[in-house]
């Protein structure tokens, strides 16, 4: 059953970074308004994060819908995501009147448009499930399974589990 919930969060994750780097790399010049509304980064590399961001999405979205490096990939989503978190709350903290950018659009917004509570809170959903996988990154219908990768807590064979034998076998008994 948890190979089955882990296969949910692992897809599920999957989407969140293939739909927001789609949404960003469609329109990359509005991702660029997004990033420069922080207020963060010296003017050069405001354009070099506008234009890396999309395609890192896309990249950690691509292996988490194929299983391939589940672990190493959850561990730099969360990664990604805290340092979302942190932009998103420096700007609530600053008084910033922006739009995340999160999911496509970004930069400035009237005061009273700001969603920081609830962009900070679906993030930290996001982060769960990224943290799921880096404690248990065993998952039906991955990649990881099929070439056996030998990370702790996953799997070798096609589906990606083990039967009982197996599992005592490698255990030693």
């Amino acid at each position: 059953m948890l190979d089955w919930v882990g296969t949910l969060v692992r897809l599920g994750l999957a989407a969140v970074w293939l739909v927001s780097g789609g949404i960003k790399v469609s329109d990359l010049n509005q991702t660029y308004v997004a990033v420069q509304a922080y207020d963060l980064l010296p003017h050069g590399v405001v354009s070099v994060v506008a234009a890396a961001v999309p395609f890192l999405e896309l990249g950690l979205g691509v292996l988490l819908l194929v299983g391939l490096g589940t672990r190493l990939v959850a561990v730099l989503s969360a990664v990604v995501l805290l340092a979302f978190i942190g932009a998103v709350a420096q700007s609530w903290a600053r008084g910033l009147t922006i739009d995340c950018g999160c999911f496509g659009g970004g930069g400035q917004v009237a005061a009273g448009q700001t969603r920081y509570p609830q962009e900070i809170a679906r993030d930290a959903g996001f982060l769960l499930l990224a943290g799921w996988l880096v404690v248990r990154p065993r998952t039906l219908l991955a990649l990881d399974g099929v070439f056996g990768r030998g990370e702790e807590g996953q799997t070798g064979g096609r589906s990606g589990t083990h039967s009982a034998e197996e599992a005592a076998a490698a255990d030693g008994g």
